[in-house]
């Protein structure tokens, strides 16, 4: 099983390339993750904002694949514990499906990307800057991981 996180942003900072590192090389090579940069759609002085979105849309559609089970990550979706988490990532390893999480840009995730996930999650009720949310994210995957293998660093 592969998880991909495709998210609006390029060029982080060094503490988010670290932070996520760190997390993906603790996680077993039969669950590699990967992170996938989305350019963000033009913004500036006057710009369309709905035209920016609908950008960084096309372009995360391209990347989607078929056979991916897509979660999109939005405010509005559904909170889960990291034992839910954890008993989501066991069920899709047992499915054998590969996962895409979903992150939008500063105005949220295009509308069209949303429609094809399977499953909306909210990280939390707070705004998270968008680098956060991929160390996070990384994080989050490993100790669910962690639950699934009975390994202490959920303590």
């Amino acid at each position: 099983m592969r998880i991909r996180l495709l998210a609006v942003g390029s060029r982080m900072p060094a503490w988010v390339e670290a932070g996520v590192d760190e997390y993906r090389k603790r996680l077993p090579r039969e669950m590699p993750l990967e992170v996938v940069e989305i350019p963000p759609g033009a913004r500036g002085k006057n710009a369309d904002i709905a035209r920016a979105v609908r950008a960084e849309g096309d372009r995360m559609l391209e990347k989607l694949k078929d056979q991916e089970r897509i979660v999109a990550l939005e405010v509005k979706g559904q909170p889960w514990t990291t034992e839910q988490l954890a008993e989501r990532l066991g069920a899709w390893r047992l499915e054998g499906q590969d996962v895409a999480l979903v992150v939008g840009g500063p105005d949220g995730l295009d509308p069209r990307v949303a429609a094809r996930a399977q499953v909306s999650w909210s990280l939390s009720a707070l705004t998270l800057p968008h680098p956060l949310v991929r160390v996070v994210l990384a994080e989050q995957f490993y100790r669910a991981w962690t639950l699934l293998a009975g390994h202490p660093y959920h303590r």
